[in-house]
């Protein structure tokens, strides 16, 4: 195949290494903001070469990993020189927007896009963490315009095979924002908030498994998750009140010293971790 990677960060450079490391014979070409970075992607052998508008349309598939707005600009930009016989993803954190436009963009210029979310990452940022193996048996969403084309997804996983993801979840735009609010957006808010607080300052010699999860995704990249929290900000809002009004039960429980009305709420929070994801 022959494959462009747009933005050579975390996400754009693992997805480059996994066409040029796990699988022989693909040519892989890299566009990245700062021209630095493409030169150091090319000089490290993580790409063959630069994308270019003359060799762009050459693409079986092209993989944009940037922020939402600037993949949206970077498909507007170039929306005349895709191969009208690839396929073009996205590997944005929210989907409604940038389907909308991707999809409106493919249509009126004849070739294919389809919104995608890999569900993988570190909690740094930056080509020299990627990874060939980052996205080894990681889940991918996705999100077609057409969910009756079957052959179209089949096309996107053979496409993206080399990047070895353990499964494909088909979702609406709709959908994947509203469930990525819980299970993504809200765990880094928390932990972001969370770890404000100034017992935080003492935490060493106190602190183990749990607080390291519940802190580890704390660490991240504020202008990226601005971005991704305004854009879905309904389904976080309503994330956020959900959790404040079960935190306030809490609270009044302790406040009254109320031990079985506190016991059973963490009995219903035990019971509902066993429901969702097993003992």
């Amino acid at each position: 195949m022959i494959v462009g990677i747009v933005g050579l960060g975390l996400i754009g450079a693992s997805f480059a290494k996994a066409y040029k490391e796990n699988q022989e014979g693909h040519t892989v070409y890299g566009w990245n903001r700062t021209e630095a970075t493409a030169d150091k992607a090319k000089e490290l052998g993580v790409i063959d070469d630069k994308l270019t508008d003359e060799n762009l349309g050459q693409c079986d598939i092209v993989v944009i990993s940037l922020y939402p707005e600037a993949t949206i600009k970077w498909m507007e930009d170039h929306k005349d020189k895709f191969n009208k016989n690839g396929v073009v993803i996205d590997a944005c954190g929210t989907k409604r927007w940038v389907c909308k436009e991707g999809f409106r963009i493919a249509d009126e210029n004849g070739f294919e896009f389809v919104g995608c979310h890999p569900m993988a990452g570190t909690k740094f940022s930056g080509m020299e963490y990627a990874r060939a193996n980052m996205y080894h048996g990681a889940p991918m969403v996705v999100c077609p315009e057409n969910h009756d084309d079957k052959d179209l997804l089949e096309r996107v996983k053979l496409l993206l095979a080399p990047c070895e993801f353990g499964s494909y979840c088909l979702s609406t735009p709709e959908e994947h924002d509203r469930v990525i609010a819980f299970t993504s957006q809200m765990a880094h808010l928390v932990s972001n908030a969370y770890i404000k607080s100034p017992n935080a300052l003492n935490h060493k010699g106190f602190s183990a498994g749990s607080y390291k999860d519940m802190t580890r995704v704390a660490w991240l990249n504020p202008e990226m998750w601005t971005q991704l929290f305004l854009e879905n900000k309904d389904n976080l809002i309503f994330e956020i009140d959900y959790l404040i009004e079960e935190l306030k039960k809490y609270k009044v429980a302790m406040e009254n010293d109320d031990h079985d009305e506190l016991s059973k709420l963490l009995l219903e929070g035990k019971e509902r971790k066993e429901q969702v994801d097993g003992k």
